[in-house]
């Protein structure tokens, strides 16, 4: 798929799945084995900006990842590396990620649109 702008919705996702995650000071982190879930920080690529996320812990160490906001051009082989302030917890590879916001939109306005026979029902013609 060749997105026809830099910016389109289908570049967009907010939910991944990494492999079993490595972690770096606690294997995993008390507080998400704890909750089963944790804030943190996200950097999928060097020197990009930290995106705010939350971790949902998997029974075989593998994480999904849902973002705050969609980020842009989250490819699976990249690594998500987490982050608490300044504090590098671990990371892991991406393997799987969610719908893109396109594809979330189109479902959405699938919804939201009455079909013909429904709105044959609601108005019968005349």
């Amino acid at each position: 798929f060749k997105a026809p702008s830099g910016d389109h919705p289908a570049l967009y996702r907010d939910l991944l799945r990494t492999n079993r995650v490595h972690w770096i000071a606690e294997e995993p982190p008390a507080e998400l084995v704890r909750e089963k879930m944790m804030e943190c920080h996200l950097r999928f690529r060097h020197q990009m900006a930290l995106v705010p996320c939350v971790l949902t812990l998997n029974q075989d160490g593998s994480v999904w990842v849902t973002l705050v906001k969609p980020a842009r051009a989250i490819t699976p082989g990249q690594f998500a590396v987490f982050y608490k302030g300044d504090e590098c917890l671990g990371s892991g590879k991406i393997l799987r990620m969610g719908p893109s916001v396109y594809t979330l939109q189109q479902g959405k306005n699938r919804e939201e649109s009455p079909k013909k026979e429904e709105i044959d029902k609601i108005e019968p013609a005349t």
